[in-house]
């Protein structure tokens, strides 16, 4: 089995077990030789590690590398009203290679389809360091103060990187905004792709 596959198998796993009331809140996992004869593989192969990395990056998990680890208490759940409004916590930019605009993006922005665009990938974290949100914006040009935004609210399945980056399996579920930010004249400046998992969010549009 591809390490990828068996890494979030076991982690799949252990998360099962978790939520059955195998391990409580703040209960040590068994030891790395324990849990490497559980799934049949070496205690320093590359499975077992992905799968504990995967598992704490979530916050399913609280322990530090090559230590004990512990049962963590479940992700906050946090209520987004406002999807403009600056991130207050700390993120990490993890792409900002220029991009060709597809039909969407450049139906999104008024351009013509293929031009380059700006491009920027934001994976936020939440106060005990685990991702909370990925945010992927395009522009043109510069990037320019916006006097306004719209916002579009749907779901998606989770891809690749996405799923890598949240800590999910693929293809789970998700919240997706669509944010286009608009000048003075309504003219689209920016727009992005916020995607939050839903295990973690509420949605709560206000009225202004």
């Amino acid at each position: 089995m591809p390490v990828e596959a068996a890494h979030r198998r076991i982690a799949a796993d252990i998360r099962r077990r978790i939520q059955a009331g195998e391990w409580a809140v703040g209960e040590a996992l068994p030891s790395r030789n324990d849990m490497a004869r559980r799934y049949g593989v070496h205690p320093q192969t590359m499975r077992l590690t992905y799968a504990l990395l995967l598992l704490r990056r979530t916050g399913v998990l609280d322990g530090e590398e090559r230590k004990r680890v512990t049962v963590a208490h479940p992700p906050a759940m946090r209520t987004l009203t406002d999807a403009d409004a600056d991130w207050p916590f700390a993120s990490e930019t993890t792409d900002t290679r220029p991009r060709p605009a597809t039909e969407e993006l450049a139906e999104r922005l008024g351009v013509r389809p293929g031009v380059i665009l700006r491009h920027e990938t934001v994976e936020c974290l939440d106060p005990g360091g685990h991702s909370a949100m990925i945010v992927s914006s395009w522009w043109r040009g510069r990037r320019r103060a916006h006097a306004g935004c719209i916002v579009e609210v749907g779901t998606v399945l989770l891809g690749a990187d996405q799923a890598h980056a949240l800590g999910l399996l693929v293809d789970t579920p998700a919240f997706r905004l669509v944010r286009t930010r608009l000048d003075d004249a309504g003219v689209p400046l920016e727009t992005a792709d916020l995607i939050l998992p839903m295990d973690r969010w509420l949605i709560r549009l206000r009225a202004h």
